[in-house]
């Protein structure tokens, strides 16, 4: 990160301790000076639906705390003692040991350190997660790739048919990271799969991770993050990978995603068009519901859609919004602020593909001060406007009395337990969180 953002919606690369936050057996040990740990662990959870603990020690991280006495002679001696500690106090599968920007400059070698407890026999990685080697999702990537080369190791694959191991949403840099993981496995296991989802309350923890080698094939859904992940172990351990670049969002997004897993994976036709039908009449029986209230309320409809978010859930969202719901889309912005240029290309040429015609009306900007200004000028007098995005955006829309729906970070003025907006399931919240964000600005009397 070359310039100064304003309203950044990400933390640094040390925000990967939420990553091992999610994995059950997982503790993150922070070499990094006092407040790290802490603040982001505040940022992460208040500022991502007011989550609270995820796994483990939640916000009590075992961090070394440097000071000037360890920049000047260096910190790995507290490093060991720091983990030694952690070691007799929590009882875990796997310690992590996640670098800061002060011990990233001096250079303590954080991955010597990790190897000597792992010759000594204790499960003990490390990932150089300092600020200045990007965000949270860089971050995030570092450490799947360390847990992968160094605590599942070096196996042979006994390859298990219909074994998936899905990787997605990054934890707590995702509001919605618990719900859409669940809503995922859900589907996928619909499918006839065996679903290893990692994160979360439907992941079985670290066995999930040494089973890691034994899947038929990987599952990237996601737009880049985690793309050299599933290259890493299709050269480790030759697992074929299938890449969605998009989380599908409703009925029929979701069936299309569905159909191109089950080709992929060889599935019987037969089963997964069972499911599929099963599902979509569900969901269309709910989605029929809001015709009634819809051809009352018309005129008051909002139908003009911005939104603001990482690429991964906004473009699911648009694409549903629109393509299903018939809303007029106006502007996007992704907010990942992804720095390599081909990921950049990646993400417009996806955008396109599901969205054709988005190309004019997508910006990728992770300046905050900058998406409020396109805003207000893009509005302008409108009162027809609806935007998806955080807590920032919704003071644009309170300005200028229009709308607005929690999608992304930071987001301080929600609770989120369970919530997604992935899937079947997923898409009929959306509409309801639309609508009901719509309805607390005005009585149902005022649109009738």
């Amino acid at each position: 990160m070359s310039t100064i953002i304003e309203q950044p919606r990400f933390a640094c690369a040390l925000g990967s301790q939420q990553t091992v936050l999610a994995i059950s057996g997982a503790f993150p040990i922070v070499h990094a000076g006092p407040g790290c740990a802490s603040r982001i662990y505040r940022f992460m959870s208040d500022a991502c639906g007011n989550q609270g603990e995820v796994y483990n020690a939640g916000g009590h991280i075992a961090s070394t705390n440097t000071t000037e006495t360890e920049v000047v002679f260096g910190g790995e001696k507290k490093l060991r003692e720091t983990v030694e500690g952690a070691l007799k106090i929590f009882d875990g599968e796997l310690y992590v040991i996640l670098s800061g920007c002060t011990t990233g400059i001096i250079g303590d070698d954080i991955e010597a350190v990790a190897a000597s407890f792992r010759d000594e026999g204790y499960p003990v990685v490390a990932a150089e997660t300092s600020g200045f080697k990007g965000n949270t999702y860089v971050g995030h990537e570092l450490v799947l790739k360390s847990i992968i080369k160094n605590f599942v190791g070096d196996v042979r694959p006994n390859v298990k048919k219909g074994l998936v191991n899905v990787f997605s949403v990054v934890p707590n840099q995702d509001p919605f990271w618990r719900g859409d993981l669940q809503e995922i496995k859900r589907i996928l296991t619909g499918l006839g799969l065996e679903v290893q989802i990692l994160f979360g309350n439907e992941s079985a923890g670290l066995s999930e991770w040494k089973n890691i080698p034994n899947a038929e094939f990987n599952l990237l859904l996601s737009p880049w993050v985690g793309k050299d992940t599933v290259e890493l172990l299709k050269e480790k351990y030759g697992t074929p990978y299938l890449h969605y670049p998009i989380l599908p969002v409703g009925g029929k997004a979701t069936s299309s995603f569905l159909r191109e897993v089950a080709r992929f994976a060889k599935l019987d036709p037969e089963v997964t068009e069972k499911f599929i039908q099963k599902e979509e009449k569900h969901f269309y029986n709910f989605f029929l519901g809001l015709a009634d209230f819809g051809t009352f309320s018309r005129e008051k409809l909002p139908s003009e859609l911005y939104t603001v978010g990482d690429a991964e859930y906004t473009l699911g969202v648009v694409d549903f919004l629109v393509n299903e719901l018939g809303l007029t889309h106006k502007k996007t912005f992704i907010t990942d602020d992804a720095q390599n240029e081909s990921v950049r290309k990646m993400i417009v040429e996806n955008a396109e593909k599901f969205i054709p015609g988005i190309k004019d009306s997508l910006f990728l900007e992770a300046d905050g001060g900058k998406i409020s200004g396109k805003l207000y000028e893009s509005i302008g007098n409108s009162k027809d406007a609806v935007i998806f995005g955080s807590t920032w955006e919704e003071l644009v829309a309170d300005h200028t009395g229009n709308y607005s729906v929690f999608l992304s970070m930071p987001l301080s003025r929600d609770l989120i337990l369970e919530k997604t907006f992935t899937g079947y399931t997923g898409g009929l919240r959306l509409i309801e969180e639309f609508y009901a964000g719509m309805l607390k600005k005005h009585s149902i009397a005022t649109f009738r």
